[in-house]
């Protein structure tokens, strides 16, 4: 993952990450404690964030106004001038750009204006209550303004919905009926969650990548970020992790997944769901990671919902 300062900011913004603690992603995308069980805002939170404004053209880098040093004792969020776009309905995959700056001092912490946009699932996995709550109903071209309590650096950020776009819950395509032998058998409940019955044989020593749907939309291009439903195993059918029990798709660049992931997912078309057999030296290798054990062959289910 490049260390800009756009992606340090959007790094920073731990509450708002949903990848879930094992699955595809590297160690870099651990998800943190989200702020949404913090205290309630209080009058003077906010009045603070009221006093913040900001000033500058649609499209372009806002700047901020106001009275430093700036506190909350809990998370706040307001809308800072309305859009005249699509509105954004709760489960939208919203793409944003966002800068933020220091409560203290009103230095700049970092920008996505002029580098790539950051996208969120508008819903409470993926969001702290307040921002959501402001968010969804908006339209695109809005700015909210959101700030947080810190015991290092309070920010306030702000953010600009640059577009909005319905997520299916499932891959939607056609399904691939002439599967090839010696692969784990999948079987969707009516939900679309799979579950699988395991092999009772060595496993492959290199990467499978088995469509089980085929999507009809764009190919994934290397580097994309995705938005997906996944469930991972190990090669004996013991799981690991599942965003359908986490309640919600989860959103990530390739680039912060495994190997096995990034040439698995790439190039393959959204609405598609795949089967990955990813050996260790493209998974986890030969060291413990969580639940997954060094040396694991892992199995993972992948609907791909959407890229860009």
């Amino acid at each position: 993952m490049r260390r800009t300062a756009a992606s340090l900011l959007a790094a920073s913004l731990l509450l708002l990450a949903a990848c879930g603690d094992g699955g595809g992603a590297d160690d870099s995308a651990s998800p943190s404690e989200t702020a949404s069980a913090a205290a309630t805002a209080s009058a003077e939170d906010v009045a603070a964030l009221e006093g913040v404004t900001l000033t500058g053209e649609p499209g372009q880098e806002p700047s901020f106004e106001f009275e430093q040093p700036f506190t909350v004792s809990a998370p706040v969020a307001r809308v800072a001038s309305p859009g005249e776009g699509d509105t954004i309905a709760e489960g939208d995959l919203v793409t944003v750009n966002l800068t933020a700056v220091s409560g203290e001092d009103g230095s700049s912490q970092g920008s996505t204006y002029g580098a790539e946009p950051q996208q969120y699932l508008a819903d409470a996995t993926a969001l702290p209550e307040v921002m959501l709550a402001e968010l969804v109903g908006q339209q695109v071209g809005a700015r909210v303004l959101y700030a947080e309590p810190s015991s290092d650096l309070t920010l306030i950020w702000a953010f600009e919905i640059v577009s909005t776009e319905a997520v299916p819950t499932r891959a939607e395509g056609t399904a691939v009926t002439d599967l090839p032998e010696g692969l784990p058998t999948v079987t969707l409940d009516e939900d679309g969650a799979p579950s699988i019955e395991p092999v009772d044989a060595e496993p492959p020593t290199e990467l499978v990548v088995q469509p089980l749907i085929q999507g009809t939309g764009a190919a994934v291009e290397a580097g994309a970020t995705v938005t997906i439903q996944y469930t991972g195993w190990l090669w004996d059918g013991t799981q690991f992790d599942s965003s359908w029990e986490r309640g919600a798709p989860a959103t990530f660049p390739l680039t912060n997944l495994i190997q096995g992931w990034q040439q698995g997912i790439a190039g393959q078309p959204v609405g598609s769901q795949v089967l990955l057999v990813v050996p260790p030296d493209l998974g986890y290798g030969d060291e413990d990671s969580g639940d997954i054990p060094g040396g694991s062959t892992l199995v993972f289910v992948v609907d791909i919902l959407a890229a860009s």
